[in-house]
């Protein structure tokens, strides 16, 4: 894990959220979601600079279609936000949670 998913794992584990359980690095398909929660049905993506290359945007997007298709939401978050502000993170995770 990098540094800004475990300081976002820290505030997921134990069902800490809305008592909803989330799995880190957890596989779905082919891929590889940094955080699941099954019940929810929602996948969080923290990503770092290199998915603003474009190589990557593709793949990023094949991904969310991929869940979109599974009726998977994912919501996704740039590093440097986990680490400046934990607290609006976890705010909009907990409004796409049910």
């Amino acid at each position: 894990m990098t540094v800004a998913e475990k300081k976002l794992w820290e505030k997921l584990k134990g069902k800490k959220l809305k008592g909803y359980r989330f799995r880190p690095q957890h596989p779905i398909n082919f891929y590889i979601a940094d955080f699941y929660c099954h019940s929810a049905k929602l996948v969080i993506e923290i990503d770092g600079k290199g998915h603003d290359l474009n190589e990557n945007k593709a793949y990023d997007i094949g991904r969310e279609e991929l869940m979109f298709a599974l009726g998977i939401k994912t919501i996704r978050f740039k590093n440097h936000e986990v680490l400046s502000d934990i607290g609006k993170v976890i705010s909009l995770i907990e409004t796409s949670l049910p």
